[in-house]
């Protein structure tokens, strides 16, 4: 089995695309070290229903399943190795990329494909919502139809608001969808469903009540008025926030495109840009990272 200091490929992130430059440098014949911090998978485990992805999946931890098998097939081959850890800081240089892990362990390799995907924002993270620094509030992804009572508002108009209608085509529950004007391409997907409420807005603040399990929600609209609701049910559909590591170089929107980093470091996946969050494009990417150095010959086949 190959070990860290005997690698070509790195590859931090055993998600879609994380999976798909493994599989494709291993392909290759190129001695690949796979690093992932938790499961196999990532957030697929947490997809309830996949309508855009080719291969007969009706759900990520379907596909995710898919995934961790094909990562045990090569290492049963002797063509990957697993390092379980989280990915802290890469650095690239004429000869190798070197990653550092938060537990102080430096490997390197001749490339090193960056593939950590996004992480959930929380509702003080985003420009036009005031909310206390400790505010959570629960994810529309992981919310049932059963556990929405009352009249039910959604913080931002992200993608996993059309995942969410369609693993629930049953629910008959109205959602108010609380939409800042950057959302609003967002939501083609799912204006024709009678489910949804959109509710265009510049600015919101909302809290806990402290007298129970109500929210107080102060909306003002894009015209500047303002309004004030008590609501039962609110959830955060905020959207992400790139999950880059030190070393990597990034644009003003946090993510980090392809072309502006160092020649022996790729990222793919989700990480590359907002508009690229699709499991299809991320693993199309993460093939990608690995076939374009090597018919550059960055990396020589062993």
């Amino acid at each position: 089995m190959n070990t860290p200091d005997e690698t070509d490929v790195l590859v931090v992130g055993a998600g879609p695309s994380g999976v798909a430059a493994a599989v494709m440098a291993a392909s290759l014949n190129l001695r690949t070290v796979v690093v992932e911090a938790g499961t196999v998978g990532g957030k697929l485990h947490v997809i309830g229903a996949l309508e855009n992805v080719p291969g007969n999946w009706s759900t990520g931890p379907q596909l995710a399943e898919a995934l961790a098998t094909d990562l045990v097939r090569l290492q049963q081959a002797g063509r990957c190795s697993v390092v379980q850890g989280r990915a802290a800081s890469v650095t690239g240089y004429d000869d190798r990329a070197e990653l550092v892990l938060e537990d102080g362990r430096v490997l390197s390799a001749q490339l090193i494909v960056v593939a950590t995907g996004v992480a959930a924002l929380a509702p003080h993270d985003a420009d036009w919502i005031s909310a206390p620094t400790h505010l959570s509030v629960p994810p529309l992804w992981r919310t049932k139809p059963a556990d929405l009572t009352g009249r039910t508002y959604i913080l931002g108009g992200d993608r996993p608001l059309g995942t969410w209608l369609r693993t629930h085509p049953h629910s008959s529950t109205s959602l108010h969808v609380l939409c800042p004007s950057a959302d609003d391409y967002k939501l083609a997907e799912v204006a024709g469903d009678e489910r949804v409420r959109i509710v265009p807005v510049s600015h919101v603040i909302v809290s806990p009540l402290a007298y129970g399990d109500e929210w107080s929600l102060q909306i003002e609209d894009r015209q500047g008025e303002r309004k004030s609701y008590v609501a039962k049910t609110v959830l955060n559909n905020l959207g992400n926030t790139p999950a880059r590591l030190d070393g990597l170089t990034s644009s003003e929107d946090g993510y980090c495109p392809p072309g502006k980093q160092h020649p022996r470091i790729r990222v793919a996946g989700d990480l590359r840009s907002a508009q690229f969050q699709r499991i299809t494009t991320a693993q199309g990417s993460g093939a990608e990272a690995v076939l374009a150095p090597y018919y550059a010959s960055i990396l020589k086949p062993c």
